[in-house]
């Protein structure tokens, strides 16, 4: 049996898409994995016989800056007329897929030049929805422009002629049910993969002391926050911008009054992206002097190491549609690691528990009193910490191998094994 998995997104960041790539893999399935150059894969999915990577140039003309309206929904076309052919030139050089299994969003020219090059009889296709096109495309254009009203007929036609949907969470399923018109959505919750898996305390401390030390650090008393992120425009640094100036303004009040010192703090910002640059600059202006923050691409066997030793997960993704779940999310939760997320709305709180698993916020100022209570008697008492690791160690399960043979399989595989 043949699979093609098709993501129009940088394959190195698309971990979902990988993860599936490898579980059909392991059920004896031959993989074309399809998605844009960028990022360097992991070893796992370069190094597995049975799939073969195809990586194509991204059009990028219309996040070049200063296009809005009008002008950024042309240069979006173009840049999808570009992506559409240099998409057909790859899928149909590709031996006869039994499955295709295509990521959405980006929707166009996904899902149209996947469809035509790649369905045939017998061939089974299936949309992995993340969140909605449509809605992405509307924190550009406006809620009533006719490319966003025109994109959501196109999500909603083809959601409903393609023979299974599985999407990250059960709002995003009662969506497409309700208003898509969708017989059934099959939800497949982000999980984390077996690389992410709790340190012990003394692993932890061994492990993030070498690290502060690239990165450095040269404190002894240091709370550690890692913040993974892909540097997009669904990412509210301003938030941690402005936390970070409350936090350091509730620290000197604390420490005036005469009790003892205030732990340092590192929050490390992962990943890459445009947006990196900028933040840096930002912070950099920041009179910050207790609270420093990092950014570093870490490399894909590194980084599962790295968000195992923090202390605590920061999320800061603001959802287009309030129905997706960041995958980050369940990389935390697959380490033992607690997440404090900005709350952007109901579908959030299947995976996040506050008080549980986690803490969610909405503003900067709650960001700062988070972490300060989570940090004031650290690292003496961590009781407050501790609780929330146990309730993330809990939200691990099932793994991702796990939920995908009970979730996924049955929908991409429902005859059994290949």
């Amino acid at each position: 049996m043949r699979a093609a998995v098709v993501a129009l997104a940088d394959l190195g960041r698309s971990a979902r898409m990988r993860y599936h790539a490898l579980a059909l893999a392991t059920q004896g399935v031959d993989v074309d994995l399809v998605g844009f150059e960028g990022t360097p894969l992991p070893k796992a999915v370069t190094g597995d016989p049975r799939i073969t990577i195809h990586r194509l140039d991204p059009a990028t003309l219309r996040l070049r800056g200063g296009f809005k309206g009008a002008t950024y929904a042309a240069a979006g076309l173009f840049d999808a007329a570009r992506l559409s052919f240099r998409l057909w030139r790859i899928l149909r050089t590709l031996p006869q897929p039994d499955l295709v299994l295509v990521q959405n969003p980006p929707h166009f020219p996904t899902i149209l030049v996947a469809w035509r090059s790649l369905h045939r009889r017998g061939v089974r296709f299936v949309i992995d929805w993340h969140n909605l096109g449509y809605t992405v495309l509307r924190t550009r254009l406006g809620r009533w422009h006719p490319a966003v009203r025109l994109a959501r007929w196109f999500e909603r036609r083809d959601a409903r002629r393609v023979n299974a949907n599985l999407c990250v969470s059960r709002g995003l399923a009662a969506f497409l049910e309700s208003r898509f018109d969708v017989d059934s959505a099959r939800v497949l919750y982000d999980r984390p993969a077996s690389v992410f898996t709790p340190m012990d305390r003394s692993e932890r401390e061994r492990f993030r002391q070498a690290l502060f030390g690239r990165l450095g650090v040269h404190a002894t008393n240091v709370g550690f926050i890692v913040c993974p992120t892909s540097w997009t425009e669904d990412e509210d640094f301003d938030l941690v911008i402005d936390a970070v100036a409350w936090l350091e303004e509730r620290i000197r009040g604390w420490e005036a009054t005469g009790r003892r010192r205030f732990p340092d703090l590192v929050i490390l910002v992962t990943g890459d992206g445009v947006r990196r640059a900028e933040f840096e600059r930002r912070f950099a202006g920041l009179p910050a002097r207790r609270v420093q923050l990092r950014a570093r691409w870490l490399e894909p066997e590194d980084y599962p190491r790295v968000v195992g030793s923090a202390d605590l997960g920061l999320c800061l993704h603001r959802s287009s549609s309030g129905l997706d779940i960041p995958m980050k999310v369940a990389d935390l939760f697959g380490a033992g690691v607690p997440v404090c997320a900005l709350d952007y709305g109901a579908c959030l709180a299947e995976r996040v528990r506050h008080g549980d698993n986690g803490l969610l916020f909405s503003t900067a100022r709650q960001l700062a009193d988070v972490i300060f209570d989570l940090f004031e008697a650290f690292p003496g008492n961590q009781s407050s910490l501790d609780r929330l690791r146990t309730g993330a160690r809990r939200s691990a399960r099932p793994t991702w191998e796990e939920g995908w043979s009970r979730d996924a399989k049955p929908v991409l595989l429902p005859d059994g094994q290949p």
